[in-house]
């Protein structure tokens, strides 16, 4: 019998390798039982790594700016196969801000253009962007500031975690913008800004145009394929084909929501099982919004881990 460990990052706790490890732990203490570590990601931070960690490649530095204009080092994969890996919470991440330093008003994605840059200065076949997790609204106009057209030659696909427009009730000054320290006169602001480009006037509609503070409306005006980022990182990884030989998944986040099933890798992970037909436990550190059949850990950041090694041998002994 085996398992697949397949969560994503629990956000500020574990990453989703550290988590899918702790999982597995739990599972092969039950006699009888195998498990297989498979870390998922949806565009947001941690999608290089989990990449990295089931495609092969290697990390490189480079010096760009951080969503304040203070210089750092910043890295980029390159896969295995030439395709290029940008995460843009690297540069610009929520993360590395401290609260009172969130001010979407000031803060800048120039840093992912300068990431993208390069990236492509490795001559990939093509480059992955991934732009969730980000400290900016900005549409993508620093990033572009440094990144003003796209090699031809080079493909360039975007890996989305929501599929929100830019402009709008929905879009990424309105939903995105008082969760990243903007006020109610800060988010007006950031929507005239937005409306006021016209270099983004043409892809505001999109789907996944808002994601990344509206990165992926800039990413667009340059060519780019908005793509759900759980969907390709499960087809990058070979998701269904580990899945389909596998006893039960279980897969989950820090905190399980609405937002979990309407576009993060948990989300995708349980839409997948139930198509295949493999049983799928779905975990959180917190789960809100009344989630049917989702398992909640104790949400005690520095128990995760034994959490995680706890669940994954319940659920194996519940299996057996």
């Amino acid at each position: 019998m085996r398992a697949l460990a397949s969560p994503a990052s629990l956000k500020g706790v574990l990453a989703a390798e550290q988590a899918a490890a702790a999982l597995a732990r739990g599972v092969r203490r039950v006699a009888g039982w195998q498990a297989e570590e498979l870390a998922v990601a949806d565009g947001g931070e941690g999608t290089a790594s989990v990449l990295a960690a089931h495609l092969g490649g290697s990390f490189y530095e480079t010096v760009i700016h951080d969503p304040l204009g203070r210089e750092r080092v910043g890295r980029w994969l390159l896969l295995d196969d030439g395709t290029a890996v940008v995460e843009s919470a690297e540069a610009v991440g929520y993360a590395m801000l401290a609260a009172e330093e969130r001010n979407p008003l000031a803060a800048s994605s120039r840093g992912v253009g300068e990431l993208v840059l390069a990236a492509l200065s490795g001559r990939p076949r093509e480059v992955i962007v991934a732009i969730g997790g980000t400290a900016t609204v900005d549409g993508g106009l620093g990033a572009l500031s440094v990144l003003d057209r796209w090699p031809g030659d080079v493909g360039l696909r975007v890996a989305c975690d929501v599929r929100n427009p830019l402009l709008g009730p929905l879009g990424a000054a309105r939903v995105f913008g008082p969760q990243k320290g903007a006020s109610a006169a800060d988010v007006e602001v950031l929507e005239t800004r937005l409306a006021a480009s016209e270099r983004l006037r043409g892809v505001s509609e999109l789907p996944g145009s808002g994601a990344g503070g509206g990165l992926g409306a800039a990413f667009a005006s340059l060519g780019g394929e908005l793509c759900d980022g759980a969907e390709l990182v499960l087809d990058a990884i070979d998701f269904d084909r580990r899945a389909r030989s596998a006893t039960f998944v279980v897969t989950g986040e820090g905190t399980v929501d609405a937002t979990t099933l309407e576009g993060k890798a948990p989300g995708a992970v349980v839409r997948r099982c139930r198509r295949l037909g493999v049983p799928c436990t779905l975990f959180g550190g917190r789960v809100a919004d009344g989630i049917p059949a989702a398992r909640s850990l104790s949400g005690v950041p520095a128990r995760a881990v034994d959490d995680l090694e706890r669940l994954g041998e319940q659920l194996a002994r519940e299996l057996l």
